[in-house]
């Protein structure tokens, strides 16, 4: 597939920069595949697009605070985003700015921790390890929220902790949020609750990549970054009951989608854990999602060409121009779509 096709127009103003109030007063765009038609509604009404016996599958990865404040022995600082552990201490990291900090070089941060600045994996990333190895600790005091590049503050607002965060964040792990479920609240899961909605998660820690666009021109070409997950036995059982008693399975977010792909097998989906490169665009044929609930994506993303491969390219790509004409609001704080 050429890249291309994933192109839109955007006007900048559309990027959403905070979040609405309450969660699931976001507007919602209802896509129909059976006849191609589209439905403007509000979130907190998505108990009316659903039926009994459906299950909907959520994404609880928590997203850490990863941004962190290295100071040099100078006085100057220094940006670490951590992105993921591969070791006792050890992460891999974005480091900024990283040119001038030779390996071996060590840092001080808040609360009496050192890093110590290892290889370059590529200009951006390094090997950074730290001293106490257990970071977690100097995340809950003096990490910020790793809000995406496209929201354009200088320092993340306090209230991002939890905004950028479902309400069923349950195992920390993730660097971006799995937006589709951020507009998720306790009265919209009574109104599923009331006509006979079930739900079940899944874990997958959403990394870096979920921001990187594709460069290649050739779809296929592009390489996704592994990331780990876990569907655990309760869930594979419910998801298996659910089809056999011929509900429907809703995914919530292209995470969930991927994790409900890569472990539908046989028929059948199978418990499990491990990491996924599953990279889902157009033609694909889907096992595991019956319905989609998403954000909206950003141009030439991997998460749009499963959105694509899910709707088709043309009604996707008219959809989204219609949501710019109704000036919906995009990306992590935005609105949302359900595709039936």
């Amino acid at each position: 597939m050429d890249t291309r096709l994933l192109d839109y127009h955007l006007p900048e103003e559309l990027i959403a920069q905070q979040p609405v109030e309450p969660r699931d007063a976001a507007r919602m765009l209802v896509l129909n595949r059976a006849d191609h038609s589209m439905t403007v509604d509000t979130f907190r009404n998505v108990a009316a697009y659903l039926k009994r016996g459906d299950c909907l599958v959520l994404n609880d990865t928590k997203v850490i605070c990863a941004r962190l404040r290295a100071t040099r022995p100078t006085g100057g600082r220094v940006e670490i985003f951590l992105l993921k552990e591969i070791g006792e201490g050890r992460w891999e990291a974005l480091v900024r700015p990283s040119s001038r900090l030779k390996p071996g070089v060590v840092m001080q941060l808040a609360q009496g921790y050192q890093c110590r600045f290892g290889e370059r994996i590529d200009p951006d990333r390094r090997i950074v390890a730290f001293s106490p190895a257990d970071v977690f600790p100097l995340l809950q005091i003096a990490g910020e929220t790793p809000l995406p590049p496209y929201i354009a503050r200088v320092h993340a607002d306090p209230r991002d902790r939890e905004r950028y965060q479902t309400i069923y964040a349950r195992v920390p792990g993730a660097v971006a949020a799995p937006t589709a479920g951020l507009h998720f609240t306790p009265r919209v899961f009574e109104s599923l609750d009331a006509i006979g909605v079930r739900r079940t998660f899944v874990t997958l820690h959403v990394g870096y990549g979920t921001f990187r666009p594709v460069r290649t021109d050739r779809l296929e070409n592009h390489d996704m970054d592994a990331e780990v997950f876990e569907l655990p036995v309760e869930t594979a059982a419910t998801l298996n009951e659910t089809r056999a008693q011929g509900g429907r399975i809703i995914a919530v977010g292209t995470t969930t989608t991927r994790v409900l792909e890569t472990q539908h097998r046989e028929g059948r989906f199978q418990d499990g854990s491990g990491e996924t490169k599953l990279f889902i665009y157009p033609p694909y044929t889907f096992q595991g999602v019956d319905v989609l609930q998403t954000n909206f994506h950003l141009p030439r993303s991997t998460l749009l060409a499963l959105v694509c491969a899910f709707a088709g390219t043309d009604f996707v790509l008219e959809a989204y121009r219609f949501a710019v004409k109704e000036r919906f609001r995009f990306y992590s704080y935005g609105d949302v779509m359900l595709i039936l």
